[in-house]
């Protein structure tokens, strides 16, 4: 049987519309292109996770328009498990996306339903939750329903995964005891730690920062240069595929559901990271969240050339 993933976050609709650069403050730009898409930090990794080989139940809040079922009929149409998508009166997340010609974005999210997902909607998933072998949160929904979340993880036993975005600040001290593997970007490592990140030094900085105030194993995500890898006192970096990139949107999301997936498969943590990070690549090479996203069998047609 496949490794079961549940993903706790967020569904939002991906409003995105591309330009050929990101607007200045006061300015109006003519848009190329318009689209609606399924998106979400915590719907996207789900998707990853299911399209990269693993069985993946998702526990989040829609919202009661006609964007609710949007979001959720394309989870059920990844076969992934949706009995902890609980629908709430009035809207949906939203997220309004820019993307411009060098595949560069800019993102503005409204909560809507998610923030609804509380600790006492999860906690009424107790079983879905029980049942995992890895569980992965964001910080799209609630901070008191990630900590709880997280919490309950590691009392379950569970590996536990946390992408800290979107991050505005150090997290809550207590949260590190419960997260076996912390997962930022760049801007996000930098608001977590104070430490400006620009460059791999910098990064093994941020990094020793963080395990310093309680984080265990902290995978930075570096765009075109990669990957860190940060534990004890040893840091690994895993150089990023070539690729060219038409649209970096989800390629985060994309890296931490591949990793989580193989992580549950049982591969290594390098081989994970390795197999995050080629998911990662290919997703760049196509526009969109959740379209972008490859199969297995995309990564390993990828790998074996």
């Amino acid at each position: 049987m496949p490794a079961k993933i549940v993903v706790i976050g967020s569904l939002n609709m991906d409003l995105v519309t591309r330009a050929p650069r990101l607007p200045r403050a006061g300015e109006t730009l003519i848009g190329e292109s318009f689209a609606t898409v399924s998106g979400g930090k915590g719907a996207n990794q789900a998707v990853a996770s299911a399209r990269l080989g693993a069985q993946v139940s998702m526990v989040g809040c829609v919202g009661s328009d006609a964007y609710g079922e949007q979001l959720r009929g394309a989870l059920l149409a990844e076969q992934i498990d949706c009995q902890a998508v609980t629908a709430v009166e009035g809207s949906s997340g939203v997220a309004l996306i820019v993307v411009d010609d060098n595949s560069q974005n800019a993102i503005v999210i409204v909560a809507g339903a998610n923030g609804l997902l509380t600790p006492e909607v999860l906690a009424s998933f107790d079983a879905v939750l029980q049942a995992a072998d890895v569980i992965v949160c964001q910080l799209e929904v609630p901070m008191q329903t990630v900590g709880y979340a997280l919490k309950r993880g590691r009392e379950l036993g569970k590996t536990v995964i946390l992408n800290p975005a979107p991050a505005t600040g150090p997290l809550p001290a207590e949260w590190y005891s419960a997260i076996d593997y912390l997962i930022p970007n760049e801007s996000e490592v930098s608001a977590l730690s104070g430490v400006p990140v620009d460059s791999l030094e910098s990064a093994e900085r941020a990094a020793s920062q963080l395990m310093a105030v309680g984080a265990g194993k902290v995978i930075i995500t570096l765009g075109a240069q990669g990957s860190l890898f940060a534990h004890g006192q040893s840091f690994e970096h895993f150089p990023a595929p070539k690729v060219k990139a038409v649209d970096t949107t989800a390629a985060g999301d994309t890296f931490v559901g591949g990793f989580a997936a193989a992580l549950a498969a049982g591969k290594s943590e390098a081989d994970a990271i390795r197999f995050g990070q080629v998911a990662a690549a290919l997703s760049v090479t196509r526009a969109g969240a959740q379209p972008s996203i490859p199969l297995l069998s995309d990564v390993q047609a990828f790998a074996a050339s």
